[in-house]
């Protein structure tokens, strides 16, 4: 589920990113308290909708928050793409939409911005959640919680250990050694391409180099959105080096120039076709590796810990969903009622399927309560739970320290655009880098 999420976005924030943000500003230029007119303080006797790009929550579990709230959620299950040019469409026209919707940790910064949603800390006491919810901070920005996530997302690096151990590689702790292990499971013919990079101008790219270029040591943007990789020797250029490098040099199938992340991990991974992926998504092993109608390595791939320059494990960068309160919902502290429920451990516990099938969420990714995965983990329900746990609670980080910038999705096509094209051979990775740097310092001086 994670992965094809994350591959509809690829899409999503593909398409007319700067369009986006004049679409957006619209809803932004209203007072900063307000919202809708017909907005209500009811929250009981009221009937909300949540649009989220998920199946509801069992029938039963509605019925019961409603016979405890006397508040009745109208569900509403739309694609990912679609959900966000509805919201969008509806911030811009100041009308309702939905009294609960989705929040993308890469839309936290616009949306704030542009003061579209109700900060969520004014609701739920998001200070008690913080402890539990390691990847909260990615939905905060200036002191204001733009949602609250309900899943937990994040890169990951994922090895089919068989090709490892065959190889007799270990499980390197450094760039260097992860490199030469890939270079030694080609040579000694257990696969021809043994990485996969998604080189298709996508965001996929984007956030497997934002992924590589923290194991190498460093991070993308400062607090201001400056570029923090035009130096030769900064991490984010070396790993974009290294990535370009990876697939000239036949690391990489050469037809992944054209392939994403969804696609590398479901055509290429799944089936054996190379060893590993660096910038994956947690939750694919069980999801996706290990289910045998999908896959052909079925118990051979597993997690590893985020190689890195020093060999102590290197970051994983969240991605997750959250959901939160538009300015126009017209049951606001309703649907914080609802919100608190839904994002509950207790809640998440059921939805994960802890306390039996019928109270499980179809196809619910990582809950985002960490003691909760750690329930997982130790009752032996989630496929590499342990380690999973290990890296929501000790090595999760948001991509961007003060939350993604209203630009990020210019910034973020500027990124792919560049790096598709130093694979290709369009042009150097010198230059790729300095296009992305000079599309952030645009970006950060004309919109900050």
């Amino acid at each position: 589920m994670i992965s094809m999420r994350i591959g509809a976005r690829s899409v999503c924030l593909a398409v007319g990113a700067t369009g986006l943000s004049l679409v957006l500003a619209a809803c932004g230029s209203g007072s900063s308290s307000g919202g809708s007119k017909a907005a209500s303080t009811a929250t009981t006797g009221v009937t909300i909708t949540v649009a989220l790009a998920s199946d509801p929550p069992p029938k039963a579990s509605l019925d019961e928050f409603t016979k405890s709230t006397g508040i009745t959620v109208k569900w509403s299950n739309i694609d990912w793409d679609s959900l966000q040019t509805k919201i969008t469409a509806a911030a811009t026209a100041k009308t309702y939409f939905a009294d609960a919707t989705d929040v993308d940790w890469s839309r936290v910064g616009q949306l704030a911005k542009l003061n579209a949603f109700y900060p969520m800390n004014e609701y739920v006491d998001t200070k008690s959640l913080a402890p539990d919810m390691p990847q909260l901070t990615s939905f905060t920005t200036k002191g204001n919680v733009v949602g609250i996530p309900y899943d937990a997302s994040f890169d990951v690096t994922t090895i089919n250990k068989k090709m490892f151990d065959k190889a007799g590689v270990g499980r390197p702790k450094t760039m260097t050694a992860y490199t030469d292990a890939l270079r030694q499971i080609k040579t000694k013919g257990l696969v021809q391409y043994p990485l996969d990079i998604p080189f298709a101008a996508a965001e996929g790219l984007s956030t497997y180099w934002y992924q590589a270029t923290g194991a190498f040591g460093g991070t993308v943007l400062d607090d201001k959105g400056k570029p923090q990789f035009a130096d030769p020797q900064s991490p984010g250029y070396k790993a974009a080096q290294w990535m370009v490098d990876a697939f000239k040099s036949g690391l990489v199938p050469p037809g992944n120039i054209n392939v994403t992340d969804s696609q590398g991990q479901q055509t290429l991974m799944a089936k054996g076709l190379v060893a590993s992926v660096f910038g994956d998504y947690s939750g694919t092993v069980g999801s996706l590796y290990d289910v045998p109608a999908s896959s052909k390595v079925v118990h051979q791939v597993t997690y590893l810990p985020t190689p890195s320059v020093d060999g102590q494990p290197g970051p994983n960068n969240g991605n997750p969903d959250g959901i939160g309160i538009p300015r126009t919902a017209k049951y606001p502290k309703a649907a914080a009622k609802f919100i608190e429920w839904f994002t509950s451990a207790k809640n998440q516990a059921d939805f994960a399927g802890l306390n039996g099938p019928e109270k499980a969420l179809p196809a619910y990714a990582l809950p985002s309560h960490l003691s909760v995965v750690k329930q997982m983990a130790t009752k032996g329900q989630l496929i590499g739970g342990d380690q999973l746990a290990t890296m929501l609670k000790s090595t999760s980080r948001p991509i961007f320290a003060g939350g993604a910038p209203s630009w990020y999705p210019e910034f973020s096509r500027a990124v792919y655009t560049n790096l598709h094209s130093a694979a290709s051979g369009a042009q150097s990775v010198d230059s790729a880098v300095k296009a992305i740097a000079a599309t952030a310092d645009r970006l950060s001086s004309s919109r900050s």
